[in-house]
């Protein structure tokens, strides 16, 4: 492991003396980064509300709980979604409430069945604005199979909210032979991501902060189910899958390699980053590994499925752009690396909290 290589100085780094240098324990109030998916979102579901209510399906800390309930498997998940602005290039508000919880089902390997939908209302914000939220909820439920069949509406006064948010909540039906969750991670498994990153998170960025990148840049929001069925078809022995949202590829590929005791090596060359992308975190001084995405996976496959999983991916609308970006490997476990194009390895740590929040 001597050649992991410090961002910073370029010197090697023994991971065995790898610590972070700031405390992130100490935060006596809530900070925006506690809702970024990073370190500090983590710290805050092990310490305040798995000490709180702890148990062990909320212990497997997947993108959706799986239930056995009847005799039948199901799928459950719930998401908040706060995103600013409400509407953005390519989505808004109400295509984030459907496919963020449709798209945790589907990690799962679960038919996503149902939705609710719960909305938190500020006094004065225009009902033109809450029917066009509830008008791209529908058909986003539509485009995705699913059906909301519940709900919740509650206000609260101008200047305690920000127009509108909304929370909902899911089920689906897992089939028989199906194991997906993050501790299933493997050495030699097949790191696969479905296709270019980093586009969801500077598309909200573009719109909130009035910025122009050369080229108009379109959130990639999409349902994901219908893309999970078809991998599914090739092959129930997919390991892990993961929809790399807040904190974005590399705080999902954390997750996995520590939840599985793995470490993970990606090949810089491979990665699907679009040109625009490039061009705006070159600009930003952001990393794209880090930039959320809202129709993308990344999936651990093992090595003797890896080629028809891919194929089939690429066969299907949502998957055109998948590729091998990296594997995962017996070495550094709990790490994530990143080979880089001048032969150099990186590491790639859980980031503290997000490099732009409320973006979903």
């Amino acid at each position: 492991m001597a050649d992991l290589a410090s961002p910073q100085t370029g010197t090697p780094v023994d991971p065995a003396n790898w610590t972070c240098p700031a405390p992130i324990r100490d935060q006596p109030v809530v900070v925006m980064g506690h809702g970024g998916g990073g370190a500090l979102s983590a710290e805050l579901v092990h310490d305040v509300f798995a000490a709180a209510y702890g148990n062990p399906v909320l212990a497997g800390m997947g993108d959706s709980a799986v239930l056995h309930l009847g005799g039948v498997r199901l799928a459950f998940s719930t998401d908040s979604h706060v995103v600013r602005p409400l509407f953005f290039p390519g989505g808004s508000l109400g295509d984030l409430a459907v496919n963020g919880t449709v798209n945790d089902l589907a990690m799962s390997g679960a038919r996503p069945a149902c939705l609710s939908a719960a909305f938190v209302l500020e006094e004065g914000t225009e009902l033109a604005v809450v029917d066009r939220v509830a008008q791209a909820m529908g058909a986003a439920a539509e485009a995705a199979g699913v059906t909301v069949v519940t709900g919740d509406t509650k206000v609260v006064e101008s200047g305690h909210g920000d127009g509108v948010y909304v929370t909902t909540a899911g089920i689906g039906l897992v089939p028989e032979g199906v194991d997906i969750r993050p501790q299933r991670a493997r050495p030699g498994d097949a790191v696969i991501v479905s296709g270019p990153i980093g586009l969801h998170g500077i598309a909200v960025l573009s719109v909130r902060e009035g910025l122009e990148f050369g080229a108009e840049v379109t959130s990639d929001t999409a349902p994901l189910a219908d893309l999970v069925a078809a991998m599914l078809d090739v092959t129930r022995d997919i390991h892990v899958l993961r929809d790399p949202t807040r904190g974005g590829l590399a705080a999902s590929l954390n997750e996995i390699a520590r939840a599985s005791g793995t470490g993970v090596k990606l090949y810089e060359r491979s990665l699907p980053v679009p040109e625009a992308v490039a061009n705006a975190c070159g600009f930003l001084g952001l990393d794209p590994l880090y930039v959320a995405n809202e129709g993308r996976l990344v999936a651990f496959v093992p090595p003797a499925h890896a080629d028809a999983v891919l194929a089939a991916m690429q066969a299907h609308p949502q998957g055109t752009g998948a590729a091998i970006v990296g594997e995962c490997v017996a070495e550094h476990p709990g790490m994530v690396v990143v080979a880089t194009g001048l032969g150099g390895t990186r590491v790639v740590d859980l980031p503290l909290g997000e490099q732009l929040p409320r973006i979903c």
